[in-house]
């Protein structure tokens, strides 16, 4: 599934996203969601959502 279309992502997936500190280096953190940030249904650079440790980041990865 791709992390680009907000319909593919519920809290509780496990995801693998890019924080904002690390897009440059593009290392890759681990985590459940939390909350889904980004409102539009698309978006080229990944959605943005919280994960329950509480970072924000771009989703890169849908882990199944």
């Amino acid at each position: 599934m791709n992390g680009n279309i907000r319909h593919h992502l519920k809290a509780g997936l496990e995801v693998e996203i890019v924080l904002k500190e690390d897009q440059s280096s593009g290392k890759l953190t681990r985590g459940v969601v939390a909350d889904i940030l980004t409102n539009s249904e698309q978006h080229p650079h990944g959605i943005k959502v919280r994960l329950v440790s509480g970072q924000v980041g771009r989703v890169q990865n849908i882990i199944a």
